[in-house]
């Protein structure tokens, strides 16, 4: 299932790096984000409660953030597991300097199974670009 989305934020690229690096900040966007916890350096446990459609459920899962060279870019790993299923995934997040603002790209490619995976990859990825557009929108706030 591949994921892709373009977020423009109104603020300098080191500022935008900045805030996706908070763990704080990140639960507090994270749709039906109940924990985050920070377990190694770059690494976090998440629980979560999704209520949409056939993913409905709670998930425990592994965050891992990889291959950074601040601030353009790094690699964001997950897997995460509940009563609906599972899923596995990687994205890479690219934050593009455009003088005043900052375009975050993200590319991102994932596997599930269990009953999510009888929903079928086009609502899955509708789900994932809507859960996703929350996300980023939440984040924009809290500039």
């Amino acid at each position: 299932m591949k994921v892709e989305g373009s977020y423009t934020f109104d603020a300098p690229r080191d500022r935008v790096w900045s805030m996706l690096m908070k763990p704080e900040g990140l639960q507090a966007c994270i749709p039906g984000c109940e924990n985050l916890n920070t377990v190694g350096e770059d690494q976090y446990e998440a629980q979560m409660k999704v209520g949409v459609a056939a993913i409905r459920g709670s998930y425990k899962g592994k965050i891992r953030i990889t291959d950074k060279v601040e601030p353009e870019s790094y690699k964001l790993l997950v897997e995460g597991s509940g009563g609906p299923g599972f899923v596995r995934g990687e994205a890479t997040i690219d934050l593009v300097d455009q003088g005043e603002t900052t375009q975050v790209n993200v590319h991102g490619d994932g596997q599930v199974g269990g009953t999510v995976a009888g929903v079928g990859q086009r609502m899955l990825g509708g789900v994932a670009k809507m859960l996703m557009g929350q996300f980023f929108e939440c984040l924009k706030k809290q500039l």
